[in-house]
């Protein structure tokens, strides 16, 4: 029989992407907050457009942050540190209308209920090391690859804002080559042609060779597609040339649209908030699962209600690859995983001042020690519960 063949696409933003640098100052304050006090309720978003950034939300703490300076240094380190950027951490406008949580949300959090009602999920796959998709793991290293390559200066024209885009040829469901790939670099003037509106043909391939390829090795062929800077140039980027807000790459942080994102987004917000510890425990409970051999694929969704612990409800898909009864892992997941806000809260040790850095190259499939949801240490004992099933 033929294999039945398709495409599969993901994409990623740098760390310079307007969107991205907003979930950065958000989880920037955030962490702020709990160096200081680690009981401190947060919900933080940031507004960005050319020359002005807006901080608001509801924060209830002990802790003092110095918006100004905090939000100035994260842009100065992102990049934007020149006008010709078209945005610059010495002169843009910051306006902070941060306010208190409400009270009513308070009293049913404070006994350990979820602060807000929701739908979460979790997945992993088989498809790479990190058990996750392929296309977004390939999307989120190539803007990953653009930020060291600007940082250390080996490719010196190009600017903090940045795309990428991957689509995977599928066959049977798995893997097999890379069909195209889109690549977005900002970049200063250097690299145009004579015209001034296009790249000139040198830097187009510089930009395929120094990024694309050492990264994508294994699974480009001769006939991989590539398209960089399709528009001809991208020297005004940013917030000069886009508004950017907290929560807005939600396909991008969590499995590149391969799984169900779930009803929120993460950044800026405490893990009272289940939006982001529930997701986080999904994540964790599913590549567990998938890494002790009980499914190939694994989906799990939970859903809270505001001040209630307990979910109301969680389900399991593994898409027909369970090597078990499909009913066995909902026992095994109660019986292993702790699934109320405080117990996810106190399992995953999310208390700890390190979101920032999930604001950029997604929250799942990283190897950092601040992922304590990627590890994969339930993996034996699930394995040893499910050979008794």
């Amino acid at each position: 029989m033929k294999a039945r063949k398709y495409f599969f696409t993901s994409e990623s933003v740098s760390e310079g992407h307007p969107d991205k640098l907003c979930d950065q100052i958000s989880d920037g304050v955030l962490d702020d907050v709990l160096r200081q006090d680690p009981y401190g309720r947060v919900a933080c978003e940031t507004y960005v457009t050319m020359g002005l950034l807006i901080v608001g939300g509801e924060i209830t703490t002990t802790a003092y942050v110095d918006i100004q300076k905090l939000a100035r240094n994260i842009i100065k380190e992102i990049g934007y540190t020149h006008p010709k950027y078209g945005f610059d951490y010495h002169t843009c406008a910051i306006v902070n209308t941060i306010n208190s949580q409400s009270p009513d949300i308070a009293q049913g959090v404070n006994k350990g209920g979820a602060g807000d009602q929701g739908l979460m999920t979790g997945y992993a796959c088989r498809e790479t090391k990190e058990l996750m998709p392929l296309p977004i793991m390939m999307a989120h290293k190539l803007v990953l690859r653009m930020t060291e390559v600007r940082r250390q200066g080996v490719l010196k024209y190009l600017g903090p804002d940045g795309k990428s885009q991957v689509s995977v040829e599928y066959h049977d469901g798995s893997p097999k080559r890379i069909d195209s790939v889109v690549l977005a670099c900002q970049h200063t003037e250097d690299i145009l042609d004579k015209t001034g509106e296009r790249i000139t043909k040198k830097a187009c391939q510089e930009i395929i060779d120094v990024i694309a390829k050492p990264i994508l090795k294994g699974y480009i062929d001769k006939d991989t597609k590539y398209y960089v800077n399709e528009t001809g140039k991208f020297v005004i980027g940013g917030p000069q040339s886009d508004t950017g807000m907290t929560g807005r790459k939600i396909i991008v942080d969590t499995y590149g649209g391969v799984a169900a994102p779930g009803g929120g987004a993460f950044s800026g917000k405490d893990p009272t908030k289940v939006d982001r510890s529930g997701a986080y425990m999904n994540r964790y409970i599913a590549k567990n699962i998938v890494a002790a051999g009980l499914a190939d694929k694994c989906l799990l969704q939970s859903a809270y209600v505001i001040g209630r612990a307990d979910p109301l409800a969680i389900m399991v898909d593994t898409y027909g690859t369970a090597k078990i009864p499909e009913a066995a892992f909902e026992k095994l997941i109660r019986d292993n995983f702790e699934l109320t806000p405080q117990g996810m809260i106190k399992s995953l040790d999310l208390l700890r001042p390190i979101y920032r850095k999930t604001a950029c190259y997604g929250h799942f499939g990283r190897t950092e020690p601040e992922f304590s949801w990627e590890s994969i240490d339930k993996a034996a004992t699930l394995k040893k519960q499910a050979a008794k099933l």
